[in-house]
C-alpha cells in the first residue's frame, strides 16, 4: 500500500454521508425485518427479543454486503483508502515490538515499515483531527529520522516509506 494524498473535506463529507445512510438503513431494515417476522411468525403478544435481535443482525449483514460490493465506487474512494490505511496501521501496530527490534538491529526493512507507519499515522490523525497523539507520533518519527541519518542509510524516512509493501510486515 502506498500513501496517497486525499482531500480532507471530501473524505469527511463522504464519510458523514455514509454514516448517516448506514444509521438510517440499519434502523429501517432492522425494524422492517423484525416487525415482519413478529407479524408473520407470532401472535404479536409478549416480548420478541430474539426476533428483534435477528432483525438487527440481518440488517447488519445486508448493509455489510452492500458496502463490500460498492467499496470500489468512486464516491467511496477516500473512505475506502482510509479504511485500508487503518488496517495497515493496526497490522503494523500488532507487530511493532518485532519491527522495533529490527530497527534496533539496523535492518532496512524495519526502517521501511516504521517510516511508513509514522507517515500513515500522521496522515490519518490529520484526516480525523486527532491532535492529542500527533505530537507523540511526530516525536517518534523524528527519532527514527535521526537513526536513519546516523546509520547513513540510503534515503530519508519519506523515501523509505514509499518502499513499503505489505509483504514486508508479513515477513516479521
Amino acid at each position: 500500500m502506498q500513501l496517497q494524498q486525499i482531500n480532507k473535506e471530501t473524505y469527511r463529507k463522504h464519510l458523514n454521508v455514509l454514516i448517516i445512510i448506514g444509521i438510517v438503513s440499519l434502523t429501517v431494515l432492522s425494524l422492517g425485518i423484525s416487525q415482519s417476522a413478529i407479524f408473520l411468525f407470532t401472535d404479536r403478544e409478549g416480548t420478541h427479543f430474539w426476533l428483534n435481535l435477528m432483525g438487527v443482525v440481518l440488517a447488519m449483514l445486508i448493509i455489510g454486503q452492500v458496502l463490500k460490493r460498492y467499496r470500489s465506487h468512486p464516491y467511496l474512494e477516500e473512505v475506502d483508502y482510509v479504511w485500508r490505511l487503518k488496517q495497515q496501521i493496526n497490522y503494523i501496530y500488532r507487530k511493532q515490538k518485532k519491527v522495533e527490534a529490527l530497527v534496533d538491529n539496523g535492518d532496512i526493512n524495519g526502517f521501511i515499515i516504521m517510516s511508513f507507519y509514522y507517515k500513515a499515522c500522521q496522515q490519518l490523525y490529520r484526516l480525523d483531527d486527532n491532535t492529542i497523539t500527533m505530537s507523540t507520533v511526530v516525536k517518534n518519527a523524528n527519532e527514527l529520522e535521526e537513526k536513519i541519518e546516523s546509520l547513513k542509510l540510503n534515503g530519508t524516512s519519506e523515501t523509505l516509506a514509499e518502499q513499503y509493501q505489505e509483504a514486508l510486515i508479513k515477513q516479521v
